[in-house]
């Protein structure tokens, strides 16, 4: 159990994290919080890398395994304040919850991941094997796992703990996600005219058409390879008296363990190849859609929009080493999957670093209004943090 000092601690750093308003790319404040943070508590050295992520670092005594736990520090925005039962930012304490942005998604697991690895320090005083990584990631809001790239590369860790929400479970995997985008090109004309042109946006309603008969790939854990219809637009736009050119359609793609960027298009691509011979009028293209966003920094992160699925056996020995650990302290977890993508894309899905998943809260108060932590979620999972590390670094 953690005593009441300790509980303070990671209650007020929690606090303090919310306070700091940190939406994707204005993670600067945050990340001064957690420099304060990492210094008062004892950790021997913090980086801050291109992007703004920002790592603390424990070195035990003695030679062993590298664990980064895994938190990002940037949230949603809050639309309208005056929804909120409490202030968004003033991470204020009712009824047993700490309320505020970010606070489930993701502030509290931050706050808890930093406080037990500096409680297992000091009650080892460092006399333990290998290296404990505590870092605040930027930009997993935009993009899941392209920030992450650069502290594995850094680091090039041994084991991940992901904090996304898990109610104290341990997760072992996840679908990915990528972002498919299918383009239909047509000719311009003026709309009293249209048989003179081609129009994109009916080229592309053809288009949609097909692409629903498509059978999606399944995968026994994760579910379906689901491709899903997210938003269309047509240039030019608004097209007064005037026949679309161009026509863009964005679709939601669930990634299952495996998949490939070319494994993934290839259906599709063949679809739309079949198509195109049908109708000598239909040009379309697939491709994935890239997204670029400035850090606080002032560095340029970009990256393509597909984050891989993952999943490990829960027979794998890190894995059994974690729950009986939790199960000696006295938690009940199960072990399950996320149902949402988190920077494990990158972890496990790109760098095949062993990853699991344990966090506070319940997934579902992610992103929206009045989101709150339980303290008592906060505390445990500090408790739980510390146990990874017994179970880990031997």
């Amino acid at each position: 159990m953690l005593n009441k000092e300790r509980e303070q601690t990671v209650i007020s750093l929690c606090q303090r994290l919310v306070k700091s308003s940190s939406y994707s790319g204005q993670e600067d404040k945050v990340a001064e919080e957690l420099k304060k943070a990492f210094k008062e508590l004892g950790f021997d050295d913090v980086v801050v890398d291109k992007y703004g992520n920002i790592i603390g670092h424990i070195k035990g005594n003695k030679p062993g395994k590298k664990i980064v736990f895994d938190g990002h520090i940037d949230t949603v925005p809050v639309s309208n304040e005056t929804e909120w039962k409490y202030p968004p930012f003033a991470a204020e304490i009712h009824d047993g919850k700490i309320y505020g942005r970010g606070t489930s998604d993701m502030k509290g697991a931050v706050a808890a991941m930093v406080c037990a690895a500096a409680n297992f320090a000091e009650d080892t005083k460092k006399d333990f094997a290998g290296d404990i990584f505590v870092a605040g990631v930027v930009h997993e809001e935009c993009f899941e796992g392209v920030a992450a790239r650069e502290i594995s590369n850094r680091i090039n860790p041994d084991y991940v703990v992901i904090g996304e929400a898990s109610q104290l479970n341990i997760k072992i995997g996840q679908r990915g996600r990528g972002e498919v985008v299918i383009e239909t090109f047509g000719v311009p004309c003026h709309s009293a005219n249209p048989e003179k042109g081609i129009n994109a946006v009916y080229k592309m309603a053809e288009v949609i058409g097909e692409i629903r008969k498509l059978t999606p790939t399944h995968h026994e854990v994760l579910g379906d390879g689901i491709l899903e219809l997210v938003d269309v637009k047509s240039s030019p736009y608004p097209g007064a008296s005037v026949v679309p050119e161009y026509c863009r359609a964005t679709y939601d793609r669930r990634l299952l363990v495996g998949e490939t960027k070319e494994s993934v298009l290839a259906p599709i691509k063949q679809l739309l190849d079949e198509m195109m011979k049908r109708d000598p009028e239909l040009k379309v293209k697939a491709s994935y859609s890239v997204g670029k966003e400035m850090c606080y920094t002032g560095n340029e992160i970009e990256g393509e929009r597909f984050f891989p699925g993952w999943l490990y056996d829960e027979s794998e020995e890190f894995v059994q080493d974690v729950y009986a650990e939790l199960k000696s302290m006295g938690f009940d977890p199960t072990i399950t999957q996320y149902n949402f993508c988190t920077n494990g894309s990158h972890y496990a899905g790109e760098a095949n670093i062993k990853t699991l998943g344990i966090g506070p809260s319940k997934e579902n108060l992610a992103h929206t209004v009045n989101e709150y932590i339980e303290v008592e979620q906060l505390t445990s999972v500090t408790q739980c943090y510390y146990g990874v590390m017994n179970a880990l670094l031997k």
